[in-house]
């Protein structure tokens, strides 16, 4: 099963494997997983790889392995190649701990509000470095929405990994989305964005944070978040949360 059976072909080519592929994308994985849980349950086996990178990871593939292991089935791995772990190696930022986003969404304001609730997380406590993923003729938009949220902290644009033209550009966000304003960036980007500076964390900051959190959680999934991105006792959150709610 491929991302792209054109795609894959050449990789299949290259091993000389000539087993017979089908396509599994983002716009059919739904509507086949009936029928290939069916045959993995009669003694098919099938193998899923994607264009580039890990499968699942900003990739087709979870709705399927969800519905296997419901089903019972043995599923495996072989690791290959993953963009977010050799940009955040070769950004030169902190390692650990680190947070996966992939893509925020494509509009500035649904972008920004994302970035919002993040930094909302860090006032409240939050200190991670983080990692996007982002298409080439929305990376300036997207670095210049981080840095009005973020501010002007240390990140690395990373791009074609691995390849023939890989080149990892490390800045300060301000000056990465000037640069890329005037600069079209061409192939797959990842993003690694620093840490905030560390920051005490005030009773106006938690509430930051889980009005953040409220607008699109329940009250009870937003205390369970800034809770787990402070560190602060998960009751008297969660109480916080509520009083926050009435108002």
């Amino acid at each position: 099963m491929c991302e792209d059976t054109r795609t894959s072909a050449t990789l299949l080519r290259a091993h000389g494997i000539a087993t017979r592929t089908q396509a599994l994308h983002e716009h059919n994985e739904q509507s086949r997983i009936a029928g290939l849980i069916d045959s993995m349950l009669k003694g098919a086996r099938y193998a899923l790889i994607s264009d580039a990178g890990t499968p699942l990871v900003s990739d087709p593939g979870y709705r399927l392995v969800r519905a296997a292991i419901e089903a019972g089935l043995n599923i495996s791995g072989i690791p290959g190649p993953n963009a977010a772990l050799l940009a955040l190696t070769l950004s030169g930022l902190p390692p650990h701990p680190f947070m996966f986003t992939g893509f925020l969404p494509p509009k500035s304001g649904a972008r920004q509000a994302a970035l919002q609730i993040l930094r909302a997380a860090e006032m409240a406590g939050l200190s991670t470095t983080h990692i996007f993923y982002e298409a080439p003729h929305r990376l300036a938009e997207f670095l210049a929405d981080a840095a009005a949220v973020l501010g002007p902290r240390p990140a690395a644009v990373c791009r074609e990994l691995t390849k023939h033209f890989e080149e990892v550009r490390r800045a300060p966000l301000d000056e990465l989305a000037a640069h890329y304003a005037t600069n079209q960036a061409r192939g797959e980007i990842c993003i690694v964005i620093a840490p905030a500076a560390a920051e005490a964390t005030t009773a106006e900051d938690l509430d930051t944070a889980l009005r953040t959190a409220l607008a699109s959680m329940s009250v009870k999934d937003a205390a369970a978040a800034v809770a787990t991105a402070t560190g602060l006792p998960r009751k008297s959150v969660y109480q916080r949360a509520l009083a926050l709610g009435r108002e």
